[in-house]
């Protein structure tokens, strides 16, 4: 999506591997996410409200262990209004699930899948249910707000990625695939079938093979849009007056397993 969106900030991401500053709408996503994961390993009867609010702490503090730039982003006078914000979604989360009345197959589970044109495809998929009969749901959290007509484009991507690796690493449809939206409590649900997944596999190793080409070439070209405005890589760009650092050519040395030659790497947020 990135490569579709603007191949220069692709680019920046894949290849420079340029770092992002961590945003306090991505840490509180993090937090949120560690919340839900450690709640899902508690038995069912002990998944209440009073115990997931027990959970945002100590999440909040592996998170900061993790990132210590955190500081620079959540100082400690606002520290107490970042974690009531975290408190909220995941009190919001109960309004759209009951999550005592199942136990997922998987948390966090790390999905990964070649295909046979040789195109790596790897994410983490928040949760995976299996149902008694074998029908199978992919859920993912967000702590945002749902994608309005306009950004429907993006979701459904992703939707079809995890149905995808599912398909190939399972031998499966799922039955259902669902974006959980916390910000508005709003869920998005896709129910794929097997023809609309291979020709989404087919356009995903086309949109692989034009990766492919820009690296052999260094062409990423910038693509102006509305979501500029919200791209780290700004300063830059040659559309804003900025100048990208000389292009350090393709990764050499790795496999088609390499992180430098995946696809995609589907993340929280």
């Amino acid at each position: 999506m990135d490569f579709k969106q603007c191949p220069l900030k692709y680019r920046f991401r894949a290849i420079d591997r340029i770092p992002e500053p961590p945003s306090r709408n991505a840490l509180r996503g993090t937090v949120v996410h560690a919340v839900l994961e450690d709640l899902y390993g508690l038995p069912a009867a002990q998944r209440q409200p009073v115990r997931a609010e027990s959970l945002i702490v100590p999440s909040w503090a592996r998170v900061a262990a993790e990132w210590p730039e955190v500081t620079e982003v959540i100082t400690d006078a606002e520290l107490d209004g970042f974690l009531g914000e975290v408190r909220t979604l995941v009190q919001t989360y109960y309004r759209l699930e009951d999550p005592t009345r199942f136990d997922p197959e998987s948390r966090e589970a790390r999905v990964e899948v070649e295909l046979d044109d040789g195109v790596l495809l790897r994410g983490f998929v928040d949760r995976i249910d299996v149902a008694p009969t074998g029908q199978l749901r992919v859920v993912d959290y967000k702590t945002g707000r749902a994608p309005g007509p306009t950004q429907e484009t993006r979701a459904l991507f992703q939707l079809k990625f995890y149905a995808l690796v599912v398909l190939r690493t399972r031998g499966i449809v799922p039955t259902q695939l669902r974006l959980i939206y916390l910000a508005d409590e709003q869920i998005l649900t896709y129910a794929p079938d097997e023809e609309e997944l291979l020709r989404f596999e087919r356009t995903l190793s086309a949109l692989w093979e034009a990766i492919l080409d820009a690296g052999r070439t260094g062409d990423f070209q910038p693509n102006r849009g509305w979501l500029c405005a919200y791209c780290d890589y700004k300063p830059l760009c040659p559309e804003f007056g900025g100048t990208p650092p000389p292009y350090p050519g393709w990764p050499t040395g790795g496999t088609t397993e390499s992180p430098d030659e995946t696809l995609a790497d589907a993340v929280a947020e």
